[in-house]
């Protein structure tokens, strides 16, 4: 009997030690915001939950078929047995207690983490509007009048409001360390609120395969201070302008391209690319101005 446990811790410490060292890659897991760690530690209850029933099983599994084996005498051998009331509450009780136990986390945090809640905060939020294109990302901040490609610039300890679209194909939206994901969909804008609590450097990209450019889906999303953020909006709007005709260049598909910056967008661009999907005789932009 203890060779079996001492097995079985066995098996338990290799496998902490395998997990272990790789958590420095186990972004969702590392969150450095309220969401992505809201979300973590639901996936660490639920986990932990769940494991209170797994891992007795594991364990009397083996215990059972090493104890009831056919070369054991001492074992209690009784082919009559059919019922034991205490067998049947505990593998129906406990998963039953377990299971109210995770419908009642799952209900409050589901309210708690609806993409579409905005997040109570002092600050105010700052708006980003966002079109996944083929194969790249559209940031526009409305509120600051520039754009950019493949790059996303935030205050930390700041509210952000994502209003996600597509130009291209259906695709997915998420940066990992800052938790939350979204779909973008052509035709409509979906929405999803993030704060930063730590500045740095986060990777985001597209989860949804989206055609043969997908794998250079990604950007960097920069979480730096007040100041350092109103610096870099000054220094932007010295780039180019971002107007129909360039977006209209942007839209053609391409792969991994390098970031962009635009220092004033066109009028109502976000809200254009939406209504071509949904309007008669906008599906080239046609429409619009060039300004």
């Amino acid at each position: 009997m203890n060779k079996i446990k001492s097995f079985i811790i066995a098996i338990y410490a290799f496998a902490g030690s395998m997990m272990l060292t790789g958590c420095e890659h186990l972004v969702l897991i590392q969150s450095k915001g309220e969401i992505g760690q809201d979300e973590r530690d639901l996936i660490f209850t639920a986990l932990f939950l769940m494991l209170l029933v797994v891992i007795p099983v594991i364990i009397m599994t083996v215990v059972f078929a090493y104890r009831y084996r056919a070369s054991n005498t001492k074992a209690t051998y009784d082919p009559h047995f059919h019922h034991s009331n205490k067998i049947e509450v505990a593998i129906w009780g406990i998963p039953i207690i377990i299971v109210g136990i995770l419908g009642i986390i799952i209900w409050k945090t589901t309210h708690k983490l609806d993409p579409y809640r905005p997040l109570e905060h002092e600050n105010k939020p700052v708006v980003v509007q966002v079109v996944a294109l083929d194969w790249k990302w559209l940031f526009i901040y409305p509120d600051h009048n520039v754009a950019t490609i493949n790059y996303l610039e935030l205050p930390v300890n700041t509210p952000v409001q994502f209003k996600v679209t597509a130009d291209a194909p259906m695709n997915s939206f998420m940066i990992p360390q800052l938790g939350g994901q979204i779909y973008a969909m052509a035709g409509m804008q979906t929405q999803l609120h993030l704060i930063a609590s730590e500045e740095g450097i986060y990777d985001g990209r597209g989860y949804g395969f989206s055609g043969a450019g997908f794998n250079g889906m990604h950007f960097k999303a920069h979480v730096v201070s007040q100041d350092e953020f109103d610096n870099w909006v000054n220094q932007t709007k010295s780039s180019p302008e971002l107007t129909t005709d360039v977006y209209k260049q942007l839209v053609q598909p391409s792969e991994y391209v390098q970031p962009q910056f635009f220092g004033s967008v066109s009028n109502n661009l976000f809200d254009d690319i939406m209504m071509k999907f949904m309007m008669p005789g906008m599906e080239d932009m046609s429409s619009m101005s060039s300004n």
